[in-house]
């Protein structure tokens, strides 16, 4: 059983949909979210889904960025209403070192940027982390055998991500910090052959009962292909199928270098920095509607510890 704390944003559908995807898989134990940058209305929103899945039990950690504006997409409210703002417990550095406290081996998964990630590092110096999985980075052509590259990367080694891109600095310091002992990176070059299109709609149909997260993420998708029919890439709920079983991906250890903007990998044995170069689609499914936990970690539960936060 995978003990999660999960980070996200909320300005791309992707977040919220792995929100739903983790708060009921019968593989993972959600025990707490942070979000960036933090607004209210983001809080209200995590909320209400954690609501909806009766899993208020959750803590939640932000910290208002103070920009008078939501960081929520329109297609959350015309897919879940418009709940109202609300506070979280804590900030998120001390959501995160309160988790790791009750649970020291928990996985941290970041969907956006790094802001609250290096918070926690620079908060609190003496908590380690033992596992990072992150949507985010770029291994390129010396790096993903040829059988395994996406037509749209063929030729390159360095490409921009938005979730390292967001916070550079935050990036650079996670990646070389002595602090978390394995990070993974499940990169660009396997996210983008990902996508919740028309087929996979109809795969999900017969198991969206099995949760109520999955019946959640089917309700939103109905709207979602009615304006964009081609549906959209899955790059954070595939990080979080991999975070859940790593074994759907192929991995590289390396280094990850930055140039120009772009992020890049390169071989480096001994580096704790594992990225993916290839995905298992069948096995990915399989996580994803929960269907197959063998070889996930699951072992025998332990009773829900509610992590107490002063505000």
């Amino acid at each position: 059983m995978l003990d999660l704390i999960f980070d996200l944003e909320t300005q791309d559908p992707d977040d919220v949909l792995t929100l739903c995807l983790v708060a009921g898989h019968p593989a993972v134990r959600l025990r707490a979210v942070t979000i960036t940058p933090g607004s209210p209305t983001q809080v209200g929103l995590v909320r209400h889904v954690l609501r909806r899945l009766e899993r208020d039990d959750v803590a939640v950690g932000a910290s208002d960025p103070g920009t008078g504006k939501s960081h929520v997409s329109g297609f959350h409210d015309r897919w879940l209403g418009t709940p109202s703002d609300a506070q979280p417990d804590a900030p998120p550095a001390d959501v995160i070192a309160e988790t790791l406290r009750w649970h020291p081996e928990a996985t941290l998964l970041t969907g956006g940027p790094l802001h609250n990630l290096r918070r926690f590092l620079d908060t609190y110096p003496g908590v380690r982390l033992s596992r990072w999985t992150a949507q985010g980075g770029f291994a390129g052509d010396n790096v993903v055998p040829p059988e395994h590259r996406l037509t749209k990367f063929e030729g390159r080694t360095v490409c921009p991500t938005f979730n390292f891109n967001g916070e550079p600095r935050a990036a650079l310091l996670a990646l070389s910090s002595d602090r978390i002992a394995r990070r993974e990176l499940v990169s660009k070059n396997v996210t983008h052959g990902v996508a919740y299109d028309g087929e996979f709609h109809e795969r999900l149909r017969p198991h969206r009962d099995r949760t109520a997260g999955l019946a959640l993420i089917f309700a939103g998708m109905q709207h979602y292909l009615r304006k964009r029919p081609g549906g959209k890439l899955l790059h954070d709920p595939a990080a979080a199928c991999v975070a859940i079983d790593r074994a759907i991906a192929t991995w590289a250890e390396v280094e990850m270098v930055r140039e120009e903007g772009g992020w890049g990998a390169l071989p480096a044995a001994g580096s704790g920095t594992f990225i993916t170069t290839a995905l298992d689609h069948e096995r990915l499914f399989e996580v994803f509607v929960g269907g197959d936990t063998a070889n996930t970690g699951e072992g025998t539960d332990s009773p829900e510890r509610r992590i107490h936060l002063s505000a």
